[in-house]
């Protein structure tokens, strides 16, 4: 079971934060669109990763050397209002609204090539 201290320390970190606003708004997104969008070097994106997939926040998929991230479905309802919340409340503000538009120029978008399975929650 989710603790309300998980999830809050969880959006504490602003990078943890970016990145679950991200996965809330476009669904399941992997390592390296993360990184594009935040413009972050990969292994902060992957530990930061690691810290929410370990908390059961997120939930990752391997698809080849793709590893594809989303939200987890199972999460408390509370704890899904909070972060439908959190990145509704903050769309039209920076750094989220440049970490979208950011995403949006990325070419050759891993989740978005052949063979891609889309994951519904």
């Amino acid at each position: 079971m989710m603790e309300p201290l998980v999830l809050f320390r969880a959006l504490m970190d602003e990078t943890r934060l970016r990145c679950l606003v991200l996965m809330v708004n476009e669904g399941e997104l992997c390592v390296c669109e993360l990184g594009y969008a935040l413009g972050v070097v990969q292994p902060k994106i992957s530990r930061h990763l690691a810290l929410l997939r370990q908390s059961g926040l997120v939930q990752d998929r391997r698809v080849g050397h793709w590893v594809h991230y989303r939200i987890h479905p199972d999460l408390p309802s509370w704890a899904t209002t909070i972060l439908k919340a959190t990145a509704e409340g903050n769309l039209a503000m920076e750094p989220f609204s440049d970490d979208q538009a950011r995403l949006r120029t990325m070419a050759d978008r891993p989740g978005r090539c052949a063979g891609f399975a889309e994951v519904t929650t």
